[in-house]
């Protein structure tokens, strides 16, 4: 049997105590997730998760760090997921660019609105990767050999 995780990326962005966040619509449940998605053929890491980013919150992201990689299994779907999150700022906003489907909403929410009930997390890793962040974890880029960072 032949074990084929799905490859995400994801932007951990915090700016004054609060964290860049999408609202999705998964399954007909609102959930929250940091801008993450899957990388297509071909794509470096740091490509997936600027476009990403992009896509998802109209925000331009500068990976600085790589926070780690972060494994989750779906009972619902029973797919694997393996996250590679990096932390970075972001500048160039551009409000009036569609986000990508499934995104309702951008938030800029603060690790405690994230614990409320009404603010369902799409996975736990959601908040095990701001907990990361907040506890000061961080490599350099070059520990995920990515292409992009070769001269």
């Amino acid at each position: 049997m032949s074990w084929k995780p799905s490859i995400t990326v994801a932007a951990v962005v915090e700016s004054d105590g609060r964290f860049l966040m999408v609202e999705e619509l998964i399954r007909g449940e609102r959930v929250y997730n940091q801008p993450a998605g899957r990388v297509e053929a071909a794509e470096s890491l740091l490509a997936a998760v600027v476009r990403e980013t992009l896509e998802e919150t109209a925000w331009r992201f500068e990976p600085e760090w790589f926070l780690g990689v972060y494994p989750w299994h779906s009972a619902i779907s029973q797919r694997t997921n393996l996250r590679f999150a990096f932390t970075g700022r972001i500048h160039g906003h551009d409000p009036a660019r569609p986000l990508d489907s499934p995104v309702i909403a951008v938030h800029w929410l603060r690790r405690e609105e994230l614990l409320s009930p009404a603010r369902a997390l799409r996975t736990p890793i959601v908040l095990r990767c701001i907990d990361d962040y907040l506890a000061g974890q961080r490599l350099p880029l070059a520990a995920i050999n990515d292409p992009l960072l070769q001269d």
